[in-house]
């Protein structure tokens, strides 16, 4: 299969992925705004943070390295090995689940039972979740490496409206179960690849750490109590809800991209040149669209984050620190979306050797996150956890620039000309977010719904008018998303 095949591949993927991600997150919001007219925040700090760490450890523990192993050159490998491997991902999920179990109820901080009732039968289905989920694994490689895409759309989108309507109808007509509403919802092999995996297994649980860090902080140490745990986590989904329609779906589908056409063992110099180039050329083109997507949400996303609170959970987030965390988490935002595209490319064309080296830096990474996140919090509360976030996020993505530029130094290709914009789009995005908060200080969010819906024109004005600066100066950027989205030019119908 050539670069070119694949890469089409990996972009209906990615665009699969995304209209995907769009129905889990558009479903999951509405479903957040309704649940939170019925449930105290007490619950919904318990479930979105204590829980969901719970069962989000369990499976990243469980399965991420096996996903990243055996998505590796999958087009060279004795498939029969290759499942009997992921296999063990069910016994692991059992094993994690049990012992994270044992210390969610024996080691942590048991809610108050009156204020959210059935905690210790939440942690057991919780856990038992994760496991009935992990029996799917071997299928949902398989079915990612060949990229049965519609498969995958059809399943996963059934499954989450399935448990939403369960969770809804729960919430409406049963209020008084707490957390039983959550609940009800939810050989021989290739040692390559199991060595492969062992790595990335290290590798998972640091960066584990990372991204639910601080979770991990307000679960272990009390630094928040239920309510701002719930408050901050509303604010989180809400922040980083963007951020997952658009970039969780390219990083998935790209890193396959990656891991298909590039061979983690060789210099790019000693490689396919027309393969390299290829991945050269999409690397760049996702840098630039990764950028221009967390410039816009932090320079738009300032203004509007009292107003976004406002309409959907009403003065429970909008007063108090939920601002100041959203707009903390705009400019997060931004971090992520470069950080997801660099990763995506450095994970996929590190050797084994460069794994284990990287994992001492998430190692020491993974520390500094978990006292920063202790001392920015003592400081400054909730929005410590962002701050710490930010710094841990520009150090990892300074490691995948590193990597990227000794991976193309003795090449002709330079991906990370991706990360320069014009200054003319500069200065428009620059225009773009004075004016708004200017608007903002005028008519948001006292004056009223004449006065919002004027806020939210001016808004729309400017990033219309960004958005047609970009599409105007980032020519190349345009080309690339009109080649793999099939979108043909006004010129090529005319002739």
């Amino acid at each position: 299969m050539g670069s070119q095949e694949v890469l089409g591949q990996a972009a209906r993927l990615a665009s699969f992925g995304l209209i995907l991600q769009v129905l889990f997150r558009l479903i999951t919001f509405v479903l957040n705004a309704f649940i939170l007219r019925f449930l105290s925040k007490e619950i919904v700090g318990v479930v979105n943070v204590r829980l969901t760490l719970l069962y989000s450890t369990t499976l990243f523990l469980a399965r991420e390295a096996f996903r990243r192993a055996c998505l590796s050159g999958v087009t060279q490998r004795d498939w029969s090995q290759t499942l009997n491997l992921l296999w063990l991902t069910v016994p692991l999920g059992v094993f994690w689940s049990l012992f994270l179990g044992w210390v969610w109820l024996q080691l942590l901080e048991v809610p108050d039972p009156h204020v959210v009732p059935h905690y210790a039968t939440g942690v057991v289905l919780f856990g038992l979740s994760a496991v009935v989920e992990l029996l799917g694994e071997p299928f949902w490689v398989l079915a990612q490496a060949h990229m049965f895409v519609k498969l995958k759309v059809i399943a996963e989108s059934l499954s989450v409206i399935l448990k939403s309507i369960l969770t809804a109808f729960l919430v409406l007509w049963l209020p008084h179960w707490g957390l039983y509403i959550f609940s009800l919802a939810q050989a021989f092999i290739n040692w390559k690849e199991a060595k492969l995996t062992w790595s990335f297994f290290k590798q998972s649980f640091l960066k584990q750490i990372l991204t639910e860090g601080e979770r991990y902080v307000m679960t272990f140490l009390n630094v928040l109590n239920f309510g701002d745990q719930g408050v901050y986590d509303i604010v989180n989904n809400l922040g980083s809800l963007v951020a997952r329609l658009i970039f969780q779906p390219i990083e998935e589908s790209f890193y396959i991209f990656f891991a298909k056409v590039l061979e983690r063992e060789k210099d790019a110099t000693l490689q396919k040149q027309e393969d390299v180039a290829v991945a050269a050329a999409v690397l760049e083109s996702l840098l630039k669209l990764a950028l221009l997507a967390g410039l816009t949400i932090t320079v738009f996303g300032f203004a509007y984050s009292q107003l976004a609170l406002d309409i959907y959970g009403g003065a429970m987030l909008s007063s108090g620190s939920g601002p100041v965390l959203l707009r903390s988490y705009c400019f997060y935002v931004l971090l992520l979306a470069i950080n997801g595209v660099t990763e995506c490319f450095t994970f996929a064309a590190m050797s084994k050797e460069e794994v284990d080296r990287y994992n001492f830096v998430m190692l020491a990474l993974s520390s500094s996150f978990l006292v920063l996140s202790y001392l920015l919090t003592r400081w400054c509360g909730s929005v410590g956890f962002i701050l710490a976030n930010c710094f841990n996020m520009g150090i990892r993505i300074t490691q995948s620039l590193c990597f990227i530029h000794r991976y193309y130094r003795r090449s002709p290709h330079r991906p990370l000309a991706g990360l320069r914009l014009s200054p003319v789009l500069l200065g428009a995005f620059a225009l773009g977010g004075g004016v708004t908060a200017v608007s903002e200080v005028f008519l948001c969010c006292e004056q009223g719904w004449p006065a919002r819906l004027a806020h939210i024109a001016v808004g729309a004005f400017c990033l219309g008018a960004t958005l047609g600066t970009a599409f105007l100066t980032e020519t190349k950027l345009i080309r690339f998303l009109r080649t793999q989205l099939g979108v043909p030019r006004r010129t090529d119908k005319m002739t």
